[in-house]
């Protein structure tokens, strides 16, 4: 039974570990430890009320004393001294009171201090526990949202994880389609498979239109190089009909030199 309480507890701590957000958790404790300093203050009120009410009895009996006082004077002043004896017995009595009223005002008193120095002490330790408090909140929202950044950035967020899946499965769609396309492609030319609109061809067929595109070409490339010879022999010759011009002029031009000197 042990065993299996903890491992309950530890089970149900990490389920709860997963739902838990520290900044809820010191915004709670700050609420608690302001409670406690609120709880310490009423304590405070009370026990200063408390003393206060003491003072007006210590008051109170003080007067009473001092009236018993005189009155025993002037009972002793016309000669009733029995008078003078019951009221000296009372102030006594009323001393002893005020005796008791002064040590309890003194503990009071005394209480009274060391809550004051209490709640002083507690409202610093609140004070400074509330600017860690904000500031462990704000490191942990930036730590937070940095994190988020990063997981984005490198795909390993759950939002991006979804959208890699989807251009993945996007991808391979894609290239699926491309190959069964290229393959009937193939199937057609081959003859595989049979073009429902009559446009299909046979290997014969398809064997004879390549023979007949490649005499095509055998034709033209003939025919090319024809037109190459033919252009080539047209430059030679007029370059001979030039160079035979040429001659002549110079022939001419020598024979005419030659009649000058004569």
């Amino acid at each position: 039974m042990k065993r299996m309480k903890l491992i309950f507890q530890a089970k149900a701590n990490k389920a709860l570990d997963k739902y838990e957000d520290p900044r809820e958790t010191l915004d709670l404790s700050y609420q608690k430890q302001l409670e406690l300093l609120q709880k310490v203050r009423r304590g405070v009120a009370d026990v200063a009320t408390s003393r206060k009410r003491l003072e007006l009895q210590m008051k109170q009996l003080q007067d009473q004393i001092d009236k018993l006082e005189t009155q025993a004077r002037r009972a002793l002043e016309v000669g009733r001294e029995d008078l003078a004896r019951e009221a000296l017995s009372r102030r006594g009595g009323l001393q002893q009171q005020m005796s008791d009223l002064q040590t309890q005002y003194t503990t009071l008193q005394a209480e009274e201090e060391k809550l004051t120095r209490a709640s002083q002490s507690l409202q610093t330790k609140v004070d400074a526990f509330r600017t860690k408090k904000e500031t462990i909140k704000a490191t942990y929202t930036a730590a937070e949202a940095t994190t988020r950044i990063g997981e984005a950035f490198s795909g390993i967020s759950e939002e991006m994880s979804d959208v890699g899946l989807a251009i993945q499965r996007a991808e391979d769609k894609t290239l699926q389609l491309q190959a069964r396309g290229s393959a009937i492609d193939e199937l057609l030319a081959s003859g595989a498979l049979n073009d429902p609109t009559g446009m299909a061809k046979d290997d014969i067929t398809a064997e004879l239109e390549r023979l007949s595109s490649g005499s095509d070409v055998d034709n033209q490339l003939e025919a090319m190089k024809r037109e190459l010879s033919s252009g080539g022999k047209k430059q030679i010759e007029a370059g001979s009909v030039g160079n035979a011009a040429n001659g002549g002029v110079q022939d001419a031009e020598v024979l005419g030199k030659e009649g000058d000197a004569r």
